[in-house]
């Protein structure tokens, strides 16, 4: 299974999705204005909106601090920690890149995902890639295809990753046994799932901001208490990002190895282009009353994540030099042992201690919320009765169990695996239904150039209407 597992991420991570990633990241920023940088005020403006009225949907605060629960997990602390230990401080120069441009990539699958967006059996929002594969391209088999990567690789795959980090944390600072861990996971993060996504929007909108803040703030005091060191650390990111000093951690490659492992754990991270935050942004009403706001508030979200959570990660392990310690065998140190050991050289023994409850927040947000995508993928494939769903939730509760038992490279490589597939598939659409979401954009700005509140009506589109819900968008 192993020897399966890395030839398909040597073909895809290898020879497929770091250029079609970037290409597609810099295709769409242009055509979008360069968004991240013009239209960040709206994003952060979107973010707060609300609407009561429309009972179908959750907020658009709810649908960010869900995609924000996923994103923020074990890839902002031991993905960053690995990222580092095996292409080098430069990696983390490439995740920047991946998020900027990622931030593009966020609006045009998010904005799609509400455009082609349906009700589900409860009368709740649904879709996603597997939607606007279906409906934008009229491949309803490839949708298919995709639902099913998303349940394996959302609902199985990457909550053994979450499951296997809150393991080792609780291991190394409080010598709690892996499975009481893992056991103890899948019992709290299955009275939240058996509630559905209103139950996991709720306490994700609680949780999120709670935990992202307590963190960044640790973060930005480590960085002002060391400000002399600070331009020496991103002197090292830069020269090690183009080769131009050895990675560390004994990697040979320079900058290829650099830029491999910055965009595999950026994309881990963020998610961008993956196809993961837009099945929850689908499930979002828009305020205003656009695809396209939805996507600024998810845009925002890549931001959130990368360039604040991931860089006060990759700064502390840098400076703390904890990609260079090692362990009581002499092997250096990996995952979120590293950011442990980093976090204690700044916080004493309250660091590896901080680090701990904040993995578990992450992991068990992120658990919560890649169930949540997983569920849409289920509501495409006519199985969102309560039988089916209940089946689902069993198995991401043993899954949780399994995964804490498990090995790190065992997980992430399973876990990049099923993110490829899925890259593929999703970035595939999004190539073909350029044009829509372009247009899309553009409506908003001028509406918004001409002093309007935007609004979308899809009988103003009649060339775009096909597979559109009239009802949802009239």
């Amino acid at each position: 299974m192993s020897t399966i597992i890395d030839s398909i991420n040597g073909l895809l991570w290898g020879h497929v999705l770091i250029y079609v990633l970037t290409g597609i990241g810099i295709y769409f920023t242009v055509r979008f204005g360069f968004i991240q940088f013009r239209n960040f005020g709206e994003m952060i403006r979107l973010t707060m909106s609300t609407d009561e009225a429309d009972k179908a949907g959750i907020s658009p605060f709810q649908a960010l601090a869900i995609s924000l629960a996923s994103r923020i997990g074990t890839g902002n602390l031991a993905g960053v920690a690995v990222a580092i230990g095996i292409g080098g401080p430069g990696a983390i120069f490439w995740m920047w890149i991946v998020a900027m441009l990622g931030m593009a990539t966020a609006m045009a699958e998010s904005a799609l995902a509400q455009l082609y967006k349906t009700k589900g059996v409860n009368g709740e929002y649904r879709g996603g890639p597997a939607f606007y594969i279906a409906r934008g391209l009229n491949m309803p088999a490839l949708g298919a295809v995709f639902a099913f990567c998303l349940i394996i690789a959302f609902g199985i795959i990457i909550n053994a990753v979450q499951s296997n980090s809150i393991a080792q944390a609780m291991e190394t600072s409080f010598s709690i046994p892996p499975l009481v861990s893992g056991l103890v996971i899948a019992a709290a993060a299955g009275l939240v799932i058996f509630g559905g996504i209103r139950s996991i929007a709720r306490v994700a909108e609680i949780l999120v901001p709670f935990m992202a803040g307590i963190y960044i703030i640790v973060a930005l005091w480590i960085l002002v208490t060391n400000l002399g060191v600070l331009p020496e650390v991103f002197t090292s990111i830069f020269r090690s990002a183009f080769g131009l000093q050895e990675a560390a951690g004994g990697a040979a490659g320079g900058m290829m190895v650099a830029l491999l492992n910055g965009v595999k754990r950026g994309l881990f991270s963020n998610e961008a282009g993956m196809g993961s935050a837009p099945n929850i942004a689908a499930a979002a009403t828009p305020v205003p009353h656009h695809p396209v706001s939805q996507g600024f508030v998810q845009a925002f979200g890549v931001f959130v994540d990368t360039i604040l959570v991931c860089t006060a990660t990759a700064v502390m392990i840098i400076v703390s030099g904890a990609h260079e310690m090692v362990d009581a065998n002499g092997n250096l140190l990996e995952g979120i042992v590293m950011t442990q050991e980093a976090a204690a050289y700044f916080l004493g023994p309250f660091g590896s201690y901080f680090i701990a409850a904040a993995v578990l927040l992450f992991a068990f947000t992120t658990i919560i919320a890649c169930y949540g995508y997983a569920e849409s993928g289920m509501s495409y494939l006519k199985l969102g009765s309560a039988m089916p769903l209940a089946v689902l939730r069993l198995g991401v509760m043993a899954i949780v169990v399994w995964g804490s038992v498990q090995t790190v490279a065992v997980v992430f490589n399973a876990a990049d695996a099923g993110i490829a597939i899925m890259a593929v598939m999703n970035l595939f659409a999004l190539i073909l239904l350029s044009p829509v979401v372009i247009r899309l954009v553009n409506d908003y700005r001028a509406q918004r150039a001409a002093g309007q509140v935007p609004e979308f009506h899809i009988g103003d589109h009649p060339e775009i209407a096909k597979g559109v819900d009239a009802e949802i968008w009239k």
